[in-house]
């Protein structure tokens, strides 16, 4: 099963299969047997720079990850364009955008800036964090943007699969979520929706969301819910987090589990970006490791 199957045309088919939707798991809706491990290792932050762009298609095409997503406002991403052209085979999705989180590596907005004031900060940049997005963002600037950055993608020639969210700021706010599934299920996009888990339950709770009726209802319309969503491994060493992604191998539940990584090479652009390249290069690393790849095999 090529890695568009597994992650594109193969969600896509779930969606479609709407009519045994309640009665059949997504691992059966997208061809897979109920006791099957399914395994999504999907890359965040392409398009950021080009030290990104570079490992993490690097780690699709000979490595271990089997999708991806493209941040659009960022200034690397026409080269993540071009290569979605030149691979249409890849599983490529937009890593919608509301941040700007470095301390001199900046983006803003897609959308003309007179239409989205509540999306900027003080500098004139979308903001560093996520609580003041939350604060300041108006729902309907939010949306504006999201569509906005969707359009551009497709402009460039690209043919997203899926949609999620950069460090999480559309799942922050009960409003936000609704603009993120709603806007997703308008341009034909499939939503990255986590299982509700206990943690994710109680942080839902606590923005007002009652994410398990919201996941129910979105699953009756034929939406895939990730059974196990897991956004990041931990160790800080090289050989730690080989350990540990090993561990998480181990101990797969039966069902569709989705683990994201976030690459880079070890380069002087990605250093003075941010001060967590080596995690990013780690990642690199581990996704081409053949040892890795053999244990995924």
């Amino acid at each position: 099963m090529t890695r568009r199957t597994l992650m594109g045309a193969g969600i896509a088919a779930a969606i479609a299969t709407r009519a045994g939707a309640q009665s059949k798991t997504l691992a059966e809706r997208m061809g897979f047997a109920a006791t099957d491990r399914v395994l999504l290792l999907h890359a965040d932050d392409l398009g950021m720079c080009h030290s990104v762009n570079a490992a993490s298609t690097k780690a699709m095409t000979d490595g271990i990850v089997s999708t991806a997503s493209v941040m659009v406002p960022c200034p690397w991403f026409p080269e993540m364009a071009t290569w979605s052209k030149e691979h249409p085979e890849a599983d490529l999705g937009l890593h919608l955008t509301l941040t700007s989180e470095w301390r001199h590596y900046r983006w803003r907005p897609v959308a003309p800036i007179s239409e989205v004031p509540s999306l900027l900060d003080a500098e004139g940049y979308l903001p560093r964090g996520v609580p003041e997005v939350v604060l300041k963002a108006k729902p309907e600037h939010v949306e504006r943007e999201l569509r906005a950055q969707i359009e551009r993608a497709r402009q460039f020639g690209m043919k997203p699969t899926h949609v999620d969210s950069h460090m999480g700021t559309l799942f922050a706010s009960a409003k936000f979520f609704e603009v993120y599934t709603r806007v997703a299920r308008e341009t034909n996009l499939v939503p990255m929706l986590p299982g509700p888990t206990p943690d994710i339950l109680e942080q839902a709770k606590g923005l007002g969301l009652d994410y398990a009726a919201v996941v129910r209802e979105l699953g009756q319309k034929g939406f895939p819910i990730l059974d196990v969503l897991t956004t990041s491994l931990k160790d800080p060493t090289y050989e730690g987090r080989k350990a540990e992604f090993k561990k998480y191998l181990k101990e797969l539940k039966p069902g569709v589990n989705e683990l994201i990584v976030h690459i880079s090479g070890d380069d002087e652009e990605i250093r003075h970006v941010t001060g967590n390249w080596r995690n990013r290069y780690h990642e690199l690393k581990l996704t081409t490791d053949p040892e890795v790849k053999e244990w995924v095999r």
